[in-house]
């Protein structure tokens, strides 16, 4: 729960800048964000200069989070482009809605209420235009400034950071039959990767770069108490203890975060007060994801994590 001075510093500036780092830290654990002080100071900058955020680390370690977090502590929409391989710039930025066009014609051939010239200048006008994720942030609508997750840019083709530079470095979109499209609320943009591939420089010069380790066993344990509450806090040191000895074993998919979040859930909804080596060799699917790290894992390798997990929640 959040003080009472936290939720009026809250309230103060929704939808502004923070004052400080510290006001920012208080926002994001008001919404159960814990997070170190680089990370803050670095989200504080990108708040202050407006400037975009390159997220990476391995999956699972709350990039996407992040930027669900502030759209939340800034009561603010959150615009999201889930990258993909094959993603184009007709699904990211915009796209002419055919089939309407295609409608409206046939409308007015059958009905004559236009002449066919003025009709033929109608098609391309706003009624007809999708915004994809891109377009919808720099959309004159917003009353403020949106925050812009563009999720896994790394699994995206290259081309398509070409077709991010113009809106990263001047926020401005040109659509040809319309003209160009400029924001008149600079969106909060927050990029990440699981660096599967490299970002190429000229996007990373336009960025703030942060780099998200997998939590020491400290922040993890307070996350999970703060995500988590009704766990038995022996209970939530195991867990812990258990996921960071996880992270020393020579796996195809270490898990993240959001994998011990999901799995104590889970151990919670089986009625485990602690662990011990049957509910673990049961529960290995919740937070591995492959069948070679669950083989490698199950038995002797997770007896011995369990036997740890104990020590280290008893002190």
């Amino acid at each position: 729960m959040s003080t009472v001075s936290e939720q009026r510093a809250i309230q103060q500036h929704a939808g502004r800048d923070f004052a400080s780092v510290d006001e920012l830290e208080r926002a994001l654990r008001s919404e159960k964000y814990v997070t170190e002080r680089g990370l803050a100071t670095t989200l504080y900058l990108t708040l202050r200069l407006r400037k975009p955020l390159l997220l990476e680390g391995e999956a699972g370690v709350g990039k996407t989070e992040i930027a669900k977090t502030l759209a939340a502590i800034l009561e603010t929409p959150l615009i999201r482009l889930q990258c993909y391989e094959g993603l184009d710039a007709s699904s990211a930025i915009y796209e002419w809605d055919y089939p309407r066009q295609m409608l409206y014609l046939r409308t007015i051939e059958a009905t004559g209420g236009q002449d066919v010239e003025q009709a033929r200048r109608n098609l391309f006008g706003e009624e007809f235009l999708l915004k994809r994720p891109l377009l919808q942030a720099i959309d004159i609508a917003h009353d403020r400034s949106p925050v812009l997750l563009i999720d896994e840019v790394d699994r995206a083709d290259q081309e398509l950071e070409a077709f991010l530079l113009e809106l990263l470095s001047d926020f401005q979109v040109t659509v040809p039959e319309l003209g160009t499209i400029r924001a008149e609320h600079v969106p909060i943009v927050i990029l990440t990767s699981n660096r599967t591939r490299e970002i190429h420089d000229a996007l990373k010069r336009r960025c703030l770069y942060y780099w998200i380790d997998f939590p020491t066993f400290e922040k993890e344990f307070r996350i999970l108490a703060a995500k988590v509450p009704e766990a038995p806090e022996r209970l939530a040191r195991e867990i812990c203890g258990f996921t960071q000895g996880l992270r020393e074993v020579d796996l195809f998919k270490p898990p993240g975060m959001a994998e011990t979040l999901d799995w104590a859930q889970a151990l919670l909804a089986l009625g485990t007060r602690e662990l011990h080596d049957t509910v673990v060799d049961e529960t290995l699917g919740v937070i591995l994801k492959y069948q070679e790290d669950v083989d490698r894992v199950r038995g002797d390798v997770a007896a011995r994590l369990v036997a740890r997990a104990a020590r280290v929640a008893a002190g």
